[in-house]
């Protein structure tokens, strides 16, 4: 048997990484440690981009942000990452409190008072922008991101003149303009939590959740179309809308609440609104979603490119994961939520889904006052 003197160890160069040996390393490391590891050298910094186009690519992560009750009103976001399965805890300044924090159609973050509408669209919510309030007072509207201007429709309250109102703020201009008032079938349900909605960069669908009827408006005419029937199976007890990248989703729970059968995504054609069975959740994750003890009367949904994010808001204590694979079809697997488990239950609790690549990390990490941290399972 050889052996060697600690010095004579040491005399011995180190055999570079690099290549496809380094990418290969890379393709299993946390993206938050990968912005590190792009600083190293230049060759690193190649490997890392490289390893995130090849292997192993981001993909969007549900991030789940809670806002304290009381005063004063103190929020904490935490990260679920699909590439590496982990959670992560996102320290930050606390948003200014204007009111309840709320999330809409997955990639908008916001706080509306009768005085003003506070709201962020960047996937880690670097950015804040305070704006005077539409003009209707409104308590649950449904609200909307296209592009640079943001709908605000129904949830009016009873004193208001029009519960149908909507709104339009544009971000460049600074101004609201006033569009058609929400069809006339929608008004004992102008509201989100009745409504379900979805954006694209023309259009606006509003679906009613329990019923599947359909409404579509476009924001550069101000007027809506339809309605429209999205009741691909007549057992749906609860439907939601979203979009996942440029596929229009919509996912259904099937049977009633007391007897949840299974739950089945479907792709909607845009123009015809046809709908393509793509998916049906297994049925041991079926049961998880809905136990004896919280009956299963909705469903929660957030998404973004491949990824849908489904959980039951009574008890969001267990995410269900959908991704869509090449080829048509769905992969499925259920996730515990160690922050709803964690939490004060007094907290609201909002959720989005963005994609995060390492320029979205470097620019955060370079923001004042943030740190990303894995957050370890008891």
């Amino acid at each position: 048997m050889v052996t060697f003197s600690k010095a004579a160890v040491a005399q011995q160069p180190e055999a570079p990484i690099h290549g496809d040996i380094l990418e290969a390393i890379l393709s299993h490391v946390p993206l938050i440690d990968l912005v590190p590891a792009s600083h190293v050298s230049k060759s690193w910094s190649r490997a890392v981009s490289s390893s995130l186009r090849a292997v192993n690519r981001p993909a969007p992560w549900l991030i789940l942000h809670t806002q304290g009750s009381r005063p004063p009103y103190a929020t904490a976001a935490h990260a679920y990452d699909p590439r590496s399965r982990l959670w992560i805890e996102i320290s930050h300044p606390s948003i200014k409190h204007v009111s309840a924090l709320r999330s809409s159609s997955s990639n908008i973050l916001y706080m509306l008072s009768p005085y003003r509408l506070s709201f962020s669209t960047d996937p880690l919510r670097l950015t804040w922008r305070e704006v005077s309030a539409p003009l209707m007072w409104r308590i649950d509207p449904i609200v909307a991101l296209f592009g640079r201007q943001i709908v605000v429709a129904g949830g009016t309250c009873d004193f208001e003149d029009d519960p149908l109102a909507v709104e339009i703020y544009d971000m460049d201009s600074s101004t609201w303009t006033v569009g058609d008032s929400m069809p006339a079938a929608l008004k004992d349900s102008a509201a989100s939590t009745w409504l379900s909605i979805a954006a694209s960069e023309s259009t606006l669908y509003v679906t009613e959740k329990q019923s599947g009827v359909m409404h579509t408006f476009d924001p550069e005419t101000k007027k809506w179309h339809g309605p429209y029937a999205l009741r691909p199976d007549n057992r749906i007890l609860y439907s939601v809308l979203g979009f996942s990248g440029d596929r229009l989703i919509l996912i259904g729970v099937i049977g009633d609440v007391d007897n949840v059968e299974t739950l089945k995504v479907w792709e909607v054609d845009s123009e015809k609104f046809e709908c393509e069975e793509v998916g049906e959740m297994p049925g041991v994750l079926v049961e998880k979603l809905s136990s004896e003890d919280v009956p299963l009367s909705s469903i929660g949904v957030s998404m973004a490119e491949d990824f849908v994010y489904i959980y039951n808001p009574a008890e969001a204590e267990e995410l269900f994961v959908c991704e869509f694979v090449g080829g048509g079809g769905c992969r499925w697997r259920n996730v515990e939520n160690v922050v709803a488990r964690d939490r004060n239950l007094t907290e609201r609790l909002a959720f989005t889904c963005s994609k995060v690549g390492i320029e979205e990390l470097q620019r955060a990490m370079r923001s004042e006052g943030r740190r990303f941290t894995v957050k370890v399972d008891r």
